[in-house]
Parts: C-alpha cells; sequence; structure tokens
C-alpha cells in the first residue's frame, strides 16, 4: 500500500492511496458528524442534510450537479450512520479535480431552498414509512433505543415524521456550521490518483473551512432494557444484546472475533446448531458494533411463532458455552476470514479510501493492513472466552422484537438464564 498523508493548516486531513494500474479513483469527504452529533431538536438532520447537499448551491442547482458528475461517466453518492457522514464520487482519472469541486462545492455552497427542501423532506418521511414496514431494520432500531434509551446515539438515523417535518434551511445550516469542520473532516482518495495534486485541490477548494470548535457527542451510556412489537408480520424479528467494546478498547479484536466465532457465517455455531441442527429459523447471526464510547453486542434472528419460545434457549445456551470453550481451530478460522475480507477489499478503491477516512476519524491514523492482522493473531482462545465471559454475564441484556412475539422471553428472564 501506498498510502499518503497530508494535514492542512485548516486541520483537514488528505489521505491517498495511489493504485496507478486503474484507470479511475474514487475519492470523498468523510465528516466526523451523524446522528449521535445532533441536538434533540435535530433528530434526523444529519441525514436530511446528506440529501440536501445535492440539491444545488450558488453556482449550480440540482440538474447540474448530476449532469455535472454523469457527463463524464461519473457518480456520486453519501451515507449517514451514527457517528459519521460520507459524500463520495468514482470517477475517471482525469476528472478526479472535478469531483473535488464537486464535493468541495455541496459541502460548503449548499442554498438549502425552501422548495427543495419541502419536498425531500417529503420523500424522507416515505423512507421512515419504508423503514416501519421492514422488520428487519425496525427492530435494530428498537434494539439500539432500548440499549442506549434517552441518548442521541439510541436515536434514529431517519429521525420521525415530525421532527423532519419541523426542519428549515436556518436549522440545516447552524448544524453544519457547528459541525462541519476542518479537524473533523477527511477527504480520502483511492485509485490512480496524484496525492500532491489532491491535496493543492483540497487547499484551494477548502481554504475557507473553520479550523474546529464542533462539540464532543454526548457520551454514550449504555444500559440495556427492552422494546417489543407485536405486529402481524408473518416473522417474529428478535435482536438480543450486551455491552460491547468501543473501538480503542480493550477486548475490542476479541470481540470481533468473538462475533464471528458465534454467527459470522455458515460453520459458525449458532447457524449450525439453531438452523442447521434444530431448524429453528432461517436466518441467525451475530454482530459486534464498535463506537467511539462504546459498543454493542448482538445476536439476531428471524423465526416462526411457535419456534420462538425454543430459539432464545438455544442462542443464550450458545453464549453461554463461548464462557466455557473456544477452540483454536475456530480462532484460526477466523483470521483466516478476517484476512481474507481485509485483502479483497483491497481490490476496490471505494472500499480502500472509505477505510482509510474512517481509520482517520476513528484511530487519527491510517492503520496498515498487517497491524490489523498482527492483532487479530495476537488473540488467543483464552482471551475470546475471558472476554466472552465479560460480555455475556456482567451488565444488562438489551432485547428487542417485532411481530409475532407473545412467547418470546422477556429481558430479565434472558437475564437469569444466562448468568444461571
Amino acid at each position: 500500500m501506498s498510502v499518503q498523508s497530508t494535514t492542512l493548516d485548516n486541520g483537514m486531513v488528505v489521505l491517498t492511496d495511489d493504485m496507478p494500474h486503474l484507470e479511475s479513483a474514487s475519492l470523498g469527504v468523510w465528516v466526523k458528524a451523524g446522528a449521535r452529533s445532533e441536538r434533540k431538536t435535530e433528530h434526523g438532520i444529519s441525514h436530511l442534510l446528506e440529501h440536501m447537499a445535492f440539491k444545488g448551491t450558488k453556482t449550480r442547482n440540482a440538474l447540474n450537479i448530476a449532469e455535472a458528475i454523469e457527463n463524464v461517466g461519473g457518480d456520486l453518492n453519501a451515507a449517514t450512520s451514527i457517528e459519521h457522514t460520507g459524500y463520495f464520487a468514482r470517477v475517471l482519472k482525469e476528472d478526479v479535480v472535478l469531483a473535488a469541486d464537486i464535493l468541495s462545492d455541496i459541502l460548503q455552497n449548499s442554498l438549502f431552498d425552501e422548495e427543495e427542501l419541502t419536498r425531500e423532506k417529503q420523500v424522507i418521511v416515505q423512507e421512515i414509512g419504508a423503514a416501519r414496514d421492514n422488520p428487519d431494520d425496525q427492530v435494530f432500531d428498537l434494539f439500539q433505543q432500548a440499549a442506549f434509551p434517552s441518548q442521541p446515539i439510541g436515536r434514529t438515523i431517519l429521525g420521525t415524521v415530525d421532527s423532519v417535518r419541523a426542519f428549515n434551511p436556518d436549522t440545516i445550516r447552524k448544524y453544519m456550521n457547528r459541525n462541519y469542520v476542518g479537524d473533523h473532516m477527511v477527504m480520502a482518495a483511492a485509485g490512480n490518483v496524484d496525492h500532491d495534486g489532491l491535496v493543492n485541490v483540497a487547499r484551494e477548494h477548502f481554504s475557507t473551512l473553520k479550523p474546529n470548535g464542533a462539540p464532543a457527542p454526548q457520551r454514550a451510556e449504555y444500559q440495556g432494557g427492552q422494546e417489543r412489537l407485536v405486529s402481524e408480520h408473518e416473522q417474529a424479528h428478535i435482536v438480543i444484546g450486551f455491552e460491547g467494546r468501543a473501538y480503542n478498547a480493550d477486548g475490542f479484536y476479541a470481540a470481533q472475533v468473538l462475533a464471528s466465532i458465534l454467527g459470522g457465517g455458515m460453520s459458525s455455531r449458532l447457524f449450525q446448531e439453531v438452523r442447521e441442527k434444530r431448524g429453528l429459523c432461517y436466518s441467525v447471526y451475530s454482530f459486534h458494533w464498535a463506537f467511539a464510547d462504546s459498543g454493542v453486542f448482538g445476536v439476531a434472528a428471524a423465526t416462526g411463532e411457535e419456534e420462538v419460545a425454543d430459539l432464545v434457549p438455544v442462542v443464550l445456551d450458545e453464549l453461554k458455552r463461548a464462557t466455557e470453550h473456544i477452540t483454536e481451530e475456530e480462532v484460526v478460522r477466523v483470521r483466516n476470514q478476517i484476512r481474507a475480507g481485509l485483502l479483497m477489499s483491497l481490490e476496490s478503491p471505494s472500499a480502500r479510501a472509505g477505510q482509510l477516512a474512517r481509520q482517520q476519524i476513528l484511530w487519527g491514523r491510517p492503520i496498515p493492513m498487517q497491524e490489523t492482522v498482527n492483532r487479530i493473531n495476537a488473540i488467543t482462545t483464552r482471551r475470546v472466552q475471558e472476554v466472552a465471559e465479560q460480555i455475556f454475564t456482567s451488565g444488562a441484556p438489551t432485547l428487542a422484537g417485532i411481530g409475532p412475539i407473545g412467547n418470546l422471553a422477556d429481558v430479565e428472564a434472558i437475564s437469569d438464564h444466562i448468568k444461571r
């Protein structure tokens, strides 16, 4: 990897990963601000801003923005998460400067026209409705809310119908002025791209960016609890979880390994025991989501109404078994999976650019692949077992369920089962 990094005078970091054999490049600007950066009256504004950034600037209307990138065969996109927002483009190598110009324009000169805003708010209201109609999505919103109640990190990214409809251009500008500052922004590019050239472009186009001043988000406090929603869906969608580990916390990598051992693929314990041996569900997997100062470890499953009562104890028994026995074979298999995933991601310039930006935001520097592999390889079976015991037996569990969940145990019963 040929990663280069430059920090501009305003605190913005420019990262490049040169892949000279390619004819294209992926680049973007990532901001260390997402749903948890919102005040209570701003619920959903990070996502709305992501939409509005493409709706017109001082020199380009929405059609001009779309045409400018599509006329050269490129594409623009954006995404909002709990802690970050990204705006990115994929273009041919000769159009990198154009893409950087468009990105800087939408991030500094957007007008937030009232008419465009009214239309886009209605689009997001429809998006909220679609999410509510999809229990696969909604159960995770309920899970996050139960794990972190009454906190920004526990609120949905989309916002509510009422909160979205209340936004006006001034609200968006205030949020953006507060959070879109130099030391919270990273421009990253991968592909056939010249580092010095991109640094010059960034200096020129982001020279007026305020250097700092974004407030730290409210500290996350995992509490646990439950959210249940009985509905007429055919399947019961269930997520059972516990407090996980933050990105920089001791035990983060062991928790990642544990998630893969328990439910990271068809050879995982949960898949084999719950689906293959017992036929209790079609879908079951585990996950570990890390945040800057907290995390959640969870198991998600979808099953029929009659199978709910049997599924949960089997899942909990598998979690308990992980606190007692982890095999070397399992750890080696996960190491190989992680290594393969890292190597495969290096083949995609979009994945490489996004990875660089996230690493800079989370750890303050790009992390070489071998360093990550070395950290994973240093994880022992005993360490995974220790982290499993810490996660599953200390602290309150979190439960979320949607659908025909009359037979679903409550969170107290889950806590008793896992600890006895």
